[in-house]
Protein backbone atom coordinates (compact mmCIF):
# COMPACT_ATOMS: atom_id res chain seq x y z
CA UNK A 1 0.00 0.00 0.00
CA UNK A 2 1.06 3.59 -0.54
CA UNK A 3 0.02 6.98 0.73
CA UNK A 4 -2.51 8.56 -1.63
CA UNK A 5 -0.36 11.48 -2.57
CA UNK A 6 1.64 12.51 -5.62
CA UNK A 7 2.80 15.87 -6.95
CA UNK A 8 0.43 17.38 -9.49
CA UNK A 9 3.33 17.78 -11.92
CA UNK A 10 4.28 14.09 -12.08
CA UNK A 11 4.74 11.92 -14.02
CA UNK A 12 5.98 13.46 -17.24
CA UNK A 13 7.89 16.48 -15.97
CA UNK A 14 6.12 19.79 -16.43
CA UNK A 15 2.31 20.04 -16.12
CA UNK A 16 2.03 20.93 -19.80
CA UNK A 17 3.87 17.71 -20.77
CA UNK A 18 1.67 15.42 -18.68
CA UNK A 19 -0.87 13.39 -20.68
CA UNK A 20 -4.53 14.39 -20.64
CA UNK A 21 -6.10 13.19 -17.38
CA UNK A 22 -9.82 12.36 -17.04
CA UNK A 23 -11.29 11.27 -13.71
CA UNK A 24 -14.40 9.17 -14.44
CA UNK A 25 -15.62 8.64 -10.87
CA UNK A 26 -16.60 12.02 -9.40
CA UNK A 27 -19.75 12.84 -7.45
CA UNK A 28 -21.73 16.07 -7.36
CA UNK A 29 -24.91 17.47 -5.82
CA UNK A 30 -26.94 20.62 -6.47
CA UNK A 31 -26.30 23.31 -3.89
CA UNK A 32 -30.07 23.56 -3.49
CA UNK A 33 -31.18 19.93 -3.24
CA UNK A 34 -35.01 19.85 -3.21
CA UNK A 35 -36.77 18.73 -0.04
CA UNK A 36 -38.47 15.70 -1.55
CA UNK A 37 -40.00 14.70 1.80
CA UNK A 38 -41.90 17.99 1.89
CA UNK A 39 -42.77 17.80 -1.80
CA UNK A 40 -44.02 14.20 -1.75
CA UNK A 41 -45.16 13.75 1.84
CA UNK A 42 -43.08 10.55 2.08
CA UNK A 43 -39.98 9.60 4.05
CA UNK A 44 -36.56 8.22 3.19
CA UNK A 45 -35.26 11.23 1.22
CA UNK A 46 -31.91 12.97 1.68
CA UNK A 47 -31.79 16.71 2.31
CA UNK A 48 -28.78 19.03 2.20
CA UNK A 49 -28.24 21.57 5.00
CA UNK A 50 -25.58 24.26 4.67
CA UNK A 51 -23.67 25.99 7.46
CA UNK A 52 -24.69 29.52 8.39
CA UNK A 53 -26.86 31.45 10.79
CA UNK A 54 -29.68 28.92 10.50
CA UNK A 55 -27.33 25.98 11.12
CA UNK A 56 -24.51 27.21 13.40
CA UNK A 57 -23.56 23.61 14.25
CA UNK A 58 -22.37 23.10 10.66
CA UNK A 59 -18.92 24.56 9.92
CA UNK A 60 -18.76 27.26 7.28
CA UNK A 61 -18.15 25.78 3.83
CA UNK A 62 -19.57 22.41 4.82
CA UNK A 63 -23.00 20.84 4.61
CA UNK A 64 -24.86 17.97 6.24
CA UNK A 65 -26.63 15.34 4.20
CA UNK A 66 -29.54 14.16 6.35
CA UNK A 67 -32.07 11.40 5.83
CA UNK A 68 -35.32 11.78 7.75
CA UNK A 69 -33.56 14.28 9.99
CA UNK A 70 -30.63 11.96 10.85
CA UNK A 71 -27.10 12.79 9.77
CA UNK A 72 -26.04 10.67 6.81
CA UNK A 73 -22.78 12.34 5.79
CA UNK A 74 -20.82 15.56 6.32
CA UNK A 75 -19.64 17.00 3.00
CA UNK A 76 -17.49 19.90 1.88
CA UNK A 77 -18.25 22.63 -0.62
CA UNK A 78 -16.29 20.73 -3.28
CA UNK A 79 -19.36 18.50 -3.65
CA UNK A 80 -21.53 21.35 -4.95
CA UNK A 81 -19.29 24.38 -5.69
CA UNK A 82 -17.79 24.38 -9.20
CA UNK A 83 -15.12 26.97 -8.37
CA UNK A 84 -13.78 24.82 -5.53
CA UNK A 85 -13.99 21.71 -7.70
CA UNK A 86 -12.08 23.27 -10.60
CA UNK A 87 -9.37 24.62 -8.30
CA UNK A 88 -8.91 21.17 -6.76
CA UNK A 89 -8.83 19.60 -10.22
CA UNK A 90 -6.05 22.01 -11.18
CA UNK A 91 -4.10 21.18 -8.03
CA UNK A 92 -4.43 17.43 -8.70
CA UNK A 93 -3.56 17.71 -12.39
CA UNK A 94 -7.01 16.57 -13.53
CA UNK A 95 -8.09 18.02 -16.86
CA UNK A 96 -11.69 16.78 -16.85
CA UNK A 97 -14.12 15.03 -14.50
CA UNK A 98 -17.06 12.79 -15.32
CA UNK A 99 -19.81 13.84 -12.91
CA UNK A 100 -22.44 11.56 -11.37
CA UNK A 101 -24.82 11.92 -8.45
CA UNK A 102 -24.30 10.47 -4.98
CA UNK A 103 -25.80 6.94 -5.06
CA UNK A 104 -28.04 7.48 -2.04
CA UNK A 105 -30.08 9.73 -4.34
CA UNK A 106 -30.96 6.92 -6.77
CA UNK A 107 -34.19 6.66 -4.74
CA UNK A 108 -35.07 3.25 -6.17
CA UNK A 109 -37.22 2.54 -3.12
CA UNK A 110 -39.45 5.56 -3.72
CA UNK A 111 -42.48 5.81 -5.94
CA UNK A 112 -41.18 5.92 -9.51
CA UNK A 113 -42.81 9.24 -10.37
CA UNK A 114 -41.23 10.82 -7.29
CA UNK A 115 -37.82 9.36 -8.17
CA UNK A 116 -38.22 10.71 -11.70
CA UNK A 117 -38.95 14.18 -10.33
CA UNK A 118 -35.71 14.14 -8.34
CA UNK A 119 -33.74 12.62 -11.25
CA UNK A 120 -34.81 15.48 -13.49
CA UNK A 121 -33.51 18.02 -10.99
CA UNK A 122 -30.19 16.19 -10.63
CA UNK A 123 -29.79 15.74 -14.39
CA UNK A 124 -30.61 19.36 -15.16
CA UNK A 125 -28.05 20.48 -12.57
CA UNK A 126 -25.27 18.29 -13.98
CA UNK A 127 -26.07 19.32 -17.56
CA UNK A 128 -25.93 23.00 -16.58
CA UNK A 129 -22.49 22.52 -14.97
CA UNK A 130 -21.23 20.84 -18.12
CA UNK A 131 -22.54 23.68 -20.29
CA UNK A 132 -20.71 26.20 -18.09
CA UNK A 133 -17.45 24.24 -18.22
CA UNK A 134 -17.59 22.13 -21.39
CA UNK A 135 -13.85 21.39 -21.48
CA UNK A 136 -13.63 20.36 -17.83
CA UNK A 137 -16.89 18.64 -16.87
CA UNK A 138 -18.66 15.66 -18.50
CA UNK A 139 -22.06 14.58 -17.25
CA UNK A 140 -23.83 11.34 -16.38
CA UNK A 141 -27.51 11.28 -15.48
CA UNK A 142 -29.59 9.15 -13.17
CA UNK A 143 -32.90 7.41 -13.93
CA UNK A 144 -35.77 5.85 -11.91
CA UNK A 145 -34.70 2.29 -12.69
CA UNK A 146 -37.47 0.80 -10.53
CA UNK A 147 -39.73 1.64 -13.48
CA UNK A 148 -37.84 0.71 -16.69
CA UNK A 149 -40.31 2.56 -18.92
CA UNK A 150 -39.79 5.82 -17.01
CA UNK A 151 -36.07 5.08 -16.91
CA UNK A 152 -35.98 4.89 -20.71
CA UNK A 153 -37.94 8.13 -20.94
CA UNK A 154 -35.41 9.93 -18.76
CA UNK A 155 -32.51 8.18 -20.51
CA UNK A 156 -33.66 9.80 -23.76
CA UNK A 157 -33.86 13.17 -22.01
CA UNK A 158 -30.31 12.66 -20.68
CA UNK A 159 -29.12 12.24 -24.26
CA UNK A 160 -30.96 15.40 -25.27
CA UNK A 161 -29.31 17.26 -22.37
CA UNK A 162 -25.90 16.32 -23.76
CA UNK A 163 -25.05 13.85 -20.99
CA UNK A 164 -22.72 11.00 -21.97
CA UNK A 165 -24.46 8.24 -20.08
CA UNK A 166 -26.06 7.39 -16.78
CA UNK A 167 -25.02 6.08 -13.40
CA UNK A 168 -27.09 3.23 -11.98
CA UNK A 169 -27.00 1.17 -8.80
CA UNK A 170 -25.84 -2.42 -8.43
CA UNK A 171 -29.42 -3.69 -7.99
CA UNK A 172 -32.98 -2.44 -7.62
CA UNK A 173 -34.51 -3.94 -4.52
CA UNK A 174 -34.66 -7.72 -5.01
CA UNK A 175 -33.99 -7.41 -8.76
CA UNK A 176 -30.44 -7.95 -9.99
CA UNK A 177 -29.31 -6.23 -13.18
CA UNK A 178 -30.06 -9.22 -15.40
CA UNK A 179 -33.73 -9.17 -14.43
CA UNK A 180 -35.84 -9.38 -17.62
CA UNK A 181 -37.69 -6.19 -16.66
CA UNK A 182 -34.52 -4.18 -17.40
CA UNK A 183 -34.22 -5.31 -21.03
CA UNK A 184 -35.89 -2.12 -22.38
CA UNK A 185 -33.33 -0.05 -20.47
CA UNK A 186 -30.35 -1.97 -21.86
CA UNK A 187 -31.77 -1.77 -25.39
CA UNK A 188 -32.29 1.97 -25.06
CA UNK A 189 -28.75 2.53 -23.75
CA UNK A 190 -27.39 0.81 -26.86
CA UNK A 191 -29.80 2.61 -29.19
CA UNK A 192 -28.93 6.01 -27.71
CA UNK A 193 -25.20 5.18 -27.57
CA UNK A 194 -24.98 6.06 -23.88
CA UNK A 195 -22.56 4.50 -21.42
CA UNK A 196 -23.75 3.00 -18.12
CA UNK A 197 -21.66 3.46 -14.96
CA UNK A 198 -22.58 0.82 -12.35
CA UNK A 199 -21.98 1.97 -8.76
CA UNK A 200 -22.60 -0.15 -5.63
CA UNK A 201 -25.33 1.00 -3.31
CA UNK A 202 -27.81 -0.30 -0.68
CA UNK A 203 -25.22 -2.83 0.40
CA UNK A 204 -26.05 -6.43 1.23
CA UNK A 205 -26.09 -7.44 4.88
CA UNK A 206 -26.58 -3.93 6.22
CA UNK A 207 -30.28 -4.21 7.02
CA UNK A 208 -29.65 -7.40 9.01
CA UNK A 209 -27.22 -5.54 11.27
CA UNK A 210 -24.25 -7.86 10.70
CA UNK A 211 -22.14 -5.09 9.19
CA UNK A 212 -22.87 -2.38 11.73
CA UNK A 213 -19.25 -2.12 12.94
CA UNK A 214 -15.88 -1.17 11.47
CA UNK A 215 -17.38 0.64 8.45
CA UNK A 216 -17.85 -2.81 6.89
CA UNK A 217 -20.65 -1.81 4.50
CA UNK A 218 -18.19 0.44 2.66
CA UNK A 219 -15.08 -1.74 3.09
CA UNK A 220 -16.50 -5.22 2.46
CA UNK A 221 -20.07 -5.07 1.17
CA UNK A 222 -19.43 -2.46 -1.53
CA UNK A 223 -16.90 -4.66 -3.38
CA UNK A 224 -19.31 -7.59 -3.03
CA UNK A 225 -22.16 -5.51 -4.48
CA UNK A 226 -20.16 -4.68 -7.58
CA UNK A 227 -19.09 -8.31 -7.97
CA UNK A 228 -22.72 -9.41 -7.77
CA UNK A 229 -23.69 -6.85 -10.42
CA UNK A 230 -20.94 -8.01 -12.80
CA UNK A 231 -21.76 -11.69 -12.33
CA UNK A 232 -25.45 -11.04 -12.85
CA UNK A 233 -24.83 -9.16 -16.08
CA UNK A 234 -22.37 -11.73 -17.43
CA UNK A 235 -24.15 -14.93 -16.37
CA UNK A 236 -27.50 -13.35 -17.14
CA UNK A 237 -26.47 -12.93 -20.77
CA UNK A 238 -26.88 -9.14 -20.84
CA UNK A 239 -23.62 -8.55 -22.72
CA UNK A 240 -24.34 -11.41 -25.10
CA UNK A 241 -27.69 -9.89 -26.01
CA UNK A 242 -26.25 -6.37 -26.19
CA UNK A 243 -22.62 -6.74 -27.30
CA UNK A 244 -22.16 -3.01 -28.00
CA UNK A 245 -23.38 -1.97 -24.53
CA UNK A 246 -20.75 0.22 -22.87
CA UNK A 247 -20.50 -0.68 -19.17
CA UNK A 248 -18.16 0.81 -16.56
CA UNK A 249 -17.96 -0.69 -13.07
CA UNK A 250 -16.76 1.24 -10.01
CA UNK A 251 -13.95 0.42 -7.60
CA UNK A 252 -11.98 -1.73 -10.00
CA UNK A 253 -14.91 -4.10 -10.32
CA UNK A 254 -15.01 -4.72 -6.57
CA UNK A 255 -13.95 -8.25 -5.70
CA UNK A 256 -14.71 -9.64 -9.17
CA UNK A 257 -11.17 -10.11 -10.48
CA UNK A 258 -9.91 -11.41 -7.13
CA UNK A 259 -12.58 -14.12 -7.14
CA UNK A 260 -12.80 -14.77 -10.89
CA UNK A 261 -11.03 -18.11 -10.62
CA UNK A 262 -13.63 -19.32 -8.14
CA UNK A 263 -16.47 -17.85 -10.23
CA UNK A 264 -15.24 -19.52 -13.42
CA UNK A 265 -14.73 -22.83 -11.63
CA UNK A 266 -18.25 -22.73 -10.20
CA UNK A 267 -19.59 -21.86 -13.65
CA UNK A 268 -17.92 -25.00 -15.04
CA UNK A 269 -18.83 -27.50 -12.31
CA UNK A 270 -22.41 -26.34 -11.69
CA UNK A 271 -23.85 -25.64 -15.13
CA UNK A 272 -27.30 -26.40 -13.72
CA UNK A 273 -27.03 -23.25 -11.57
CA UNK A 274 -24.64 -21.00 -13.50
CA UNK A 275 -25.28 -21.74 -17.18
CA UNK A 276 -29.03 -21.27 -17.26
CA UNK A 277 -28.87 -18.13 -19.44
CA UNK A 278 -25.48 -18.35 -21.13
CA UNK A 279 -22.83 -21.00 -21.72
CA UNK A 280 -20.05 -18.40 -22.02
CA UNK A 281 -17.76 -18.41 -18.95
CA UNK A 282 -17.43 -15.06 -17.15
CA UNK A 283 -13.70 -14.82 -17.91
CA UNK A 284 -14.48 -14.78 -21.64
CA UNK A 285 -16.02 -11.34 -21.20
CA UNK A 286 -12.81 -9.74 -19.91
CA UNK A 287 -12.02 -6.78 -22.12
CA UNK A 288 -15.69 -6.31 -23.00
CA UNK A 289 -16.39 -3.79 -20.23
CA UNK A 290 -14.52 -1.04 -18.40
CA UNK A 291 -13.37 -0.80 -14.77
CA UNK A 292 -12.26 2.28 -12.91
CA UNK A 293 -8.80 2.33 -11.33
CA UNK A 294 -9.92 2.88 -7.74
CA UNK A 295 -8.16 -0.05 -6.03
CA UNK A 296 -5.80 1.91 -3.73
CA UNK A 297 -2.78 -0.30 -4.44
CA UNK A 298 -0.28 -0.29 -7.34
CA UNK A 299 -0.06 -4.10 -7.46
CA UNK A 300 -3.86 -4.37 -7.64
CA UNK A 301 -3.92 -1.79 -10.44
CA UNK A 302 -1.30 -3.75 -12.37
CA UNK A 303 -3.43 -6.88 -11.90
CA UNK A 304 -6.48 -5.07 -13.32
CA UNK A 305 -4.54 -3.98 -16.35
CA UNK A 306 -3.07 -7.45 -16.89
CA UNK A 307 -6.59 -8.93 -16.77
CA UNK A 308 -8.58 -6.54 -18.96
CA UNK A 309 -5.98 -4.36 -20.67
CA UNK A 310 -5.08 -0.73 -20.04
CA UNK A 311 -7.61 0.36 -22.67
CA UNK A 312 -10.38 -0.89 -20.36
CA UNK A 313 -9.23 0.75 -17.13
CA UNK A 314 -10.30 4.36 -16.54
CA UNK A 315 -8.79 6.62 -13.93
CA UNK A 316 -11.33 7.04 -11.11
CA UNK A 317 -10.96 8.68 -7.71
CA UNK A 318 -14.43 8.78 -6.05
CA UNK A 319 -13.94 12.54 -5.65
CA UNK A 320 -14.60 14.21 -3.24
CA UNK A 321 -15.16 11.51 -0.63
CA UNK A 322 -12.55 10.31 1.91
CA UNK A 323 -12.65 6.66 0.83
CA UNK A 324 -11.54 7.81 -2.60
CA UNK A 325 -8.04 8.46 -3.92
CA UNK A 326 -6.53 11.84 -3.12
CA UNK A 327 -5.25 13.18 -5.40
CA UNK A 328 -6.59 11.34 -8.42
CA UNK A 329 -3.82 9.34 -10.09
CA UNK A 330 -1.66 8.84 -6.99
CA UNK A 331 -1.74 5.05 -7.29
CA UNK A 332 -1.29 5.21 -11.07
CA UNK A 333 1.82 7.33 -10.51
CA UNK A 334 3.35 4.51 -8.42
CA UNK A 335 2.25 1.61 -10.63
CA UNK A 336 5.29 1.69 -12.92
CA UNK A 337 3.35 1.39 -16.18
CA UNK A 338 4.78 1.99 -19.62
CA UNK A 339 3.89 5.33 -21.21
CA UNK A 340 1.16 3.97 -23.50
CA UNK A 341 -0.57 2.04 -20.70
CA UNK A 342 -0.50 5.11 -18.48
CA UNK A 343 -1.95 7.23 -21.30
CA UNK A 344 -4.78 4.76 -21.73
CA UNK A 345 -5.64 4.79 -18.02
CA UNK A 346 -5.35 8.57 -17.80
CA UNK A 347 -7.64 9.33 -20.71
CA UNK A 348 -7.73 6.83 -23.58
CA UNK A 349 -10.04 4.35 -21.87
CA UNK A 350 -12.40 7.11 -20.70
CA UNK A 351 -12.59 8.62 -24.19
CA UNK A 352 -13.53 5.22 -25.62
CA UNK A 353 -16.04 4.45 -22.87
CA UNK A 354 -17.86 7.80 -23.06
CA UNK A 355 -17.27 8.68 -26.71
CA UNK A 356 -15.14 11.74 -25.94
CA UNK A 357 -12.94 13.83 -28.21
CA UNK A 358 -9.70 14.41 -26.28
CA UNK A 359 -8.93 17.57 -28.25
CA UNK A 360 -12.10 19.14 -26.83
CA UNK A 361 -11.11 18.54 -23.20
CA UNK A 362 -8.90 20.27 -20.69
CA UNK A 363 -8.14 23.91 -20.04
CA UNK A 364 -5.37 25.05 -22.43
CA UNK A 365 -4.20 27.54 -19.80
CA UNK A 366 -4.11 24.97 -17.00
CA UNK A 367 -0.53 23.85 -17.58
CA UNK A 368 0.83 27.38 -17.40
CA UNK A 369 -1.37 28.19 -14.40
CA UNK A 370 -0.22 25.15 -12.41
CA UNK A 371 3.40 25.70 -13.45
CA UNK A 372 3.19 29.27 -12.11
CA UNK A 373 1.71 27.99 -8.85
CA UNK A 374 4.46 25.39 -8.47
CA UNK A 375 7.14 27.95 -9.28
CA UNK A 376 5.64 30.36 -6.78
CA UNK A 377 5.77 27.69 -4.08
CA UNK A 378 9.49 27.20 -4.69
CA UNK A 379 10.40 30.85 -4.28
Amino acid sequence: MIADQAPATTPGGSPAARPLTIDVHCHVLPRGLPDMAAITGTSGWVTLHHGGADNPEIPFGCAHMRRDGRLFRVVGSNLFDDDVRLAEMDAAGVDAQVLSTVPVLFAYGAAADHALELARVLNDDIAARCRRHPRRLIGLGTVPLQDPALAVEELRRCRDLGLRGVEIGSHVGARELDDPSFEPFWRAAVELDLAVFVHPWDMMGVSEGRLSRHWLPWLVAMPAETTTAICSILMGGVLERHPSLRLLFAHGGGAFLATLGRIDHGFAVRPDLCQTLTQTPPSAFLGRFWLDSLVHDPAALRHLIAAVGAARVCLGSDYPFPLGEQPAGAVLHHAGLDAESERQVRSGAACACFGLDPSALGDPARGARVADAVAGGRR
